[in-house]
């Protein structure tokens, strides 16, 4: 099973950290206002994120996922991602 722990580090900055199994992955994330406006669709960061990172899981393993970046470069490698976290923040 899968838990992603989503931690506010301060300003614009989150740490996530996504276990599985035994092994734990670190990612700093940077999710700025106008990311919130563009991506959350009503929802806070940690919101986002959670949905953000079981959206990146579903495409490549934990270890792939850049240690630290910006919540919109997810677009950037994955151009469904704008549509697809609009529709699943919508149905939660």
């Amino acid at each position: 099973m899968t838990e992603i722990l989503v931690t506010s580090l301060g300003s614009d900055l989150y740490r996530v950290e996504v276990q599985e199994s035994e092994s734990t992955t670190v990612h700093d994330v940077t999710v700025a206002p106008a990311d919130l406006m563009a991506f959350g669709r009503g929802q806070g960061a940690p919101r986002l994120l959670e949905e953000s990172f079981r959206f990146l899981l579903e495409r490549e393993p934990k270890e792939a996922i850049l240690p630290r970046f910006a919540i919109g470069v997810i677009a950037r490698y994955f151009p469904d991602y704008p549509a697809e976290i609009t529709r699943r923040l919508a149905a939660r």
